[in-house]
């Protein structure tokens, strides 16, 4: 049965990645210290000592405000090791599944981007993005490059258990009210991208499926009316809040400094829906289910 090789097992994707794909046969998952991205020959060897059906790449560099100081680092990870692993996945035959991000854009079209959308990233973190999403597209081989936004899980670092855990300490919150965009959660990202791969190895004319794909759950919000329903969510399944959902200040953009974001993070889904048939849920299905399960996990 055809092998699937995971890079960044430990991110907050990679994490559900695991228990996405080893749903479609036998997996190897690599963590930093197995195969670092800074390190090109470590991934050269691992496709070449497995050589897999689908290489899925859920390591990146994240560090948006850091990068901007980082250039070279973030270059390396998000660009040059992309390189390698779709030159890899070109030598062998095999399928590279990347992810990316909606700051490969510049957030000021009025409506929801398209996949054909000219990028213009704002930052260092979005541009070595938008170079790894060229990167595959310029050797190509078969892939599918999945962009998406607000990423979110119950694992590591993210904007709505920061909110969550200030809450519990802080009896107001700040939180901006002028940039749009989709919660998305990690959980229900690597199980659409389980589907698609699981689609692409049924189907004998896969490689008309090799491409760009958006995806993000369905619906918009702001980062302070997510920040207001998380609050909800948490009130409602009884957890004590010194800031509840309605002590929350609108902020702008502006005001936080670091580099510049998108105010418009939209991300249309009408490509992925077309060519694997597959319907996404409303944000507010996933955000509702995460503090669930925060709260039944005993971690909030």
């Amino acid at each position: 049965m055809a092998t699937t090789l995971l890079f960044g097992r430990n991110g907050q994707l990679g994490w559900e990645l695991q228990r996405s794909l080893s749903t479609i046969g036998p997996l190897v998952s690599y963590a930093r210290q197995d195969a670092d991205l800074e390190r090109p020959q470590e991934l050269r060897e691992a496709v070449r000592r497995h050589r897999p059906k689908f290489i899925v790449n859920a390591a990146a560099y994240t560090a948006v405000d850091k990068a901007e100081e980082n250039r070279s680092t973030a270059l390396r990870v998000n660009h040059e090791a992309v390189a390698v692993l779709a030159e890899e996945a070109e030598r062998i035959g095999s399928w590279l599944v990347h992810f990316s991000s909606d700051y490969v854009f510049d957030g000021r079209k009025t409506s929801a981007y398209v996949e054909t959308d000219e990028t213009a990233p704002l930052n260092v973190y979005g541009l070595s993005k938008a170079a790894g999403e060229r990167a595959v597209r310029d050797v190509g081989s078969k892939h599918v490059v999945i962009r998406t936004s607000w990423l979110y899980a119950m694992h590591r670092t993210n904007f709505p258990l920061r909110i969550l855990h200030q809450a519990v300490e802080s009896d107001q919150l700040k939180v901006v009210a002028d940039s749009v965009g989709t919660p998305t959660s990690a959980s229900m990202l690597a199980d659409i991208t389980a589907a698609m791969l699981r689609r692409i190895g049924d189907d004998p004319a896969a490689s008309s499926l090799s491409g760009l794909y958006h995806v993000t759950a369905a619906g918009e919000t702001t980062w302070h009316d997510f920040a207001k329903f998380i609050l909800a969510q948490a009130e409602l399944q009884g957890v004590r809040l010194k800031a509840g959902a309605n002590s929350i200040v609108e902020g702008r953009r502006a005001d936080y400094g670091g580099a510049a974001r998108p105010e418009n993070s939209r991300l249309d889904t009408t490509l992925l829906r077309e060519k694997f048939g597959i319907h996404l849920p409303e944000w507010t299905v996933g955000a509702a289910h995460f503090v669930e399960s925060l709260v039944r996990s005993k971690l909030l």
